[in-house]
């Protein structure tokens, strides 16, 4: 059994295109405590990313036991190493588009599974993401047609909707930019005989 330990809409419709059987779960994490928390500690985007992720999956497996738990999660980070949390409201989301016009920022996607509450894989993907120069009256007009769906992601895009409109250069998988690194998830549920090889 594997047991998604999101709510997050673009994972579970990756996950359900690929194939994969599984059932979510809210892990009930603060997140925004666990981030200011590990922050604290030193965690730098990557290192934050994946153990958000260790956290939800533990969080779930111990409600679950004998699931294979998988938990996600997302860090956006610029090239100075300035970590973009998600919008509070539409003000602050074209805070952030003005503040990543026209520059290079950093996706981090981590998933880890755990099984009874030990974690026995992870992954962490890296994704370039160049942005184009964005003026006021496109900001204005992509939030206005999108912001319904955008509020709910770090950096204020969807790269398979709209939001493609905001880049210059792309390096890295669409998966990760989306928030799974789905590939080599595949490849681990093909070595523990969950999909079939």
């Amino acid at each position: 059994m594997i047991v998604l330990a999101s709510q997050s809409a673009s994972r579970r419709a990756m996950l359900s295109a690929a194939g994969v059987p599984f059932e979510a779960l809210s892990p009930g994490v603060d997140e925004e405590a666990a981030k200011e928390a590990l922050r604290a500690d030193g965690h730098d985007g990557r290192a934050l990313a994946d153990a958000l992720a260790e956290l939800k999956a533990l969080k779930v497996s111990r409600r679950v036991p004998g699931a294979l738990v998988l938990g996600c999660d997302q860090t956006l980070t610029l090239d100075d190493g300035t970590m973009i949390d998600k919008a509070i409201d539409k003000a602050d989301a074209a805070r952030i588009l003005r503040l990543l016009s026209g520059r290079v920022h950093h996706l981090h996607s981590a998933a880890v599974i755990v099984l009874n509450n030990e974690p026995i894989w992870r992954h962490v993907e890296r994704v370039r993401m160049t942005v184009r120069t964005l003026s006021d009256g496109f900001i204005d007009s992509y939030l206005e047609d999108d912001w319904d769906e955008c509020q709910w992601c770090v950096g204020c895009y969807r790269i398979e909707g709209p939001g493609a409109q905001l880049f210059a250069k792309v390096e890295g998988s669409q998966f990760g930019i989306q928030g799974l690194p789905l590939l080599p998830l595949l490849d681990f549920l093909r070595i523990r005989g969950v999909l079939a090889s």
